[in-house]
């Protein structure tokens, strides 16, 4: 890969071993890769944890005086001032989370601790070069808003958004970004569960890729997309997707394939999408916890849950959560919904994934949940996947039947 000058004096160690640890992980990539050079990218985002992998890099550039050169938000960690004291968490693991979080600081990201970070503090510009980790942010950033970022780890995206360049291949040309597989969808999609479970098939199926879908009955949400994106990218590699006349690179089917021939053409039934749910299913009866917003809920979820849960209680036996983002948060504050939900015995809170060590006194529980990403992450013993309000209806009876 061809180095600037101005490129290698950093990767010579001239900036500084912070910026010289960035450099030689982007060097690394794009020799691996065949990438010709590095481009610049505007933004990044760092799937960061408060697990000790994420902690190792972050800290190392942190201590070798790297800063981040362009915007660069955080995934989340988790709310220690809630947790700590609620679920007494260890010491050992609570310190780790703290260094992620002092480092991430340090080093001049943006501190989001959210992951869905592409609607509200970090939102590209249809074309911009930006470099994103976090499953569900690579293929929407691509599909939805048009920006080009490839499948990111945590430490390569926190890489670019050191030294404000990443390695150029894969997504960052236009020949790379066409359709490969065609998705018929003759399943209704009544909502964003039903948009989940076609993105944990359709990734099942077709593993890596860039599926066209076709037959979408009604425009989708915001929310049907996250869910898409999400499932796609976990139960897959799937960094982007084409929905001719909807995403923004297909105004029609021959636009999204280009020259490409699909590889494979799927169909997607109900049947298809009952069977998906049924696979997810490891338990059933009473239930120890409900736990939404994997990935974050937006204000829009938040809202559906307290209007559904206003006047009723959940019952006593059940814990139940909803993570969100620091900004849905404090605008569901502002306008009543979190008291409702408190006051109907649920919690909500911000900063926090639920593929955290928090979560660990479920561990030997039954949970449910509308996001078989949750389910994937299998934080308790036994999961029931099932629509939100099905949740809310189980979290009030305290069982699924």
């Amino acid at each position: 890969m061809h180095l600037t000058k101005d490129e290698e004096r950093i990767l010579e160690g001239e900036s500084g071993e912070g910026m010289q640890k960035a450099m030689e992980l982007l060097v690394a990539i794009g020799d691996a890769l065949d990438a010709p050079r590095l481009i610049e990218v505007s933004r990044a985002h760092a799937a960061s944890s408060g697990q000790e992998g994420d902690l190792y890099f972050v800290e190392l550039l942190a201590k070798g005086g790297a800063t981040c050169k362009v915007p660069t938000t955080t995934n989340p960690v988790y709310d220690m001032e809630c947790f700590d004291k609620l679920f007494k968490i260890s010491r050992q693991e609570s310190d780790v989370a703290r260094r992620v979080k002092e480092s991430y600081k340090q080093i001049g990201a943006m501190l989001s601790w959210c992951c869905t970070p592409y609607i509200t503090e970090n939102i590209p510009m249809y074309g911009e070069n930006v470099s994103f980790s976090e499953s569900s942010a690579t293929p929407f950033v691509n599909s939805v808003i048009g920006a080009r970022t490839n499948r990111e780890a945590a430490q390569s995206a926190l890489a670019a958004g050191v030294i404000g360049k990443t390695p150029e291949y894969g997504l960052y040309f236009d020949e790379n970004r066409k359709g490969t597989m065609l998705v018929k969808v003759a399943a209704t999609l009544k909502d964003e569960f039903d948009y989940s479970l076609l993105g944990q098939h359709v990734g099942k199926q077709i593993r890596y890729g860039i599926p066209v879908f076709t037959g979408i009955s009604r425009r989708p949400t915001t929310e049907d997309l996250i869910n898409l994106c999400a499932m796609l990218n976990t139960s897959a590699a799937v960094s982007m997707l084409h929905m001719p006349g909807i995403t923004v690179e297909a105004p029609s089917v021959e636009a999204a394939f280009g020259d490409n021939h699909p590889q494979d053409k799927i169909t997607v039934t109900e049947r298809e999408l009952e069977q998906t749910q049924e696979e997810l299913q490891t338990g059933s009866g009473k239930i120890d916890l409900v736990q939404f917003g994997c990935p974050h809920y937006t204000l829009k979820q938040v809202v559906d849950v307290a209007r559904q849960l206003k006047g009723k209680k959940i019952h006593k036996d059940v814990a139940f959560w909803v993570c969100t983002s620091a900004t849905a948060l404090f605008l569901a504050k502002r306008m009543g919904y979190v008291d409702i939900i408190e006051k109907a015995g649920g919690h909500i809170v911000a900063d926090t994934c639920i593929d955290m060590t928090c979560w660990n006194r479920f561990k030997d529980k039954t949970g449910m949940t509308d996001s078989p990403k949750c389910a994937y992450y299998r934080r308790f013993k036994d999961v029931i996947v099932a629509r939100s309000s099905d949740c809310i209806k189980a979290a009030i009876k305290g069982e699924w039947k």
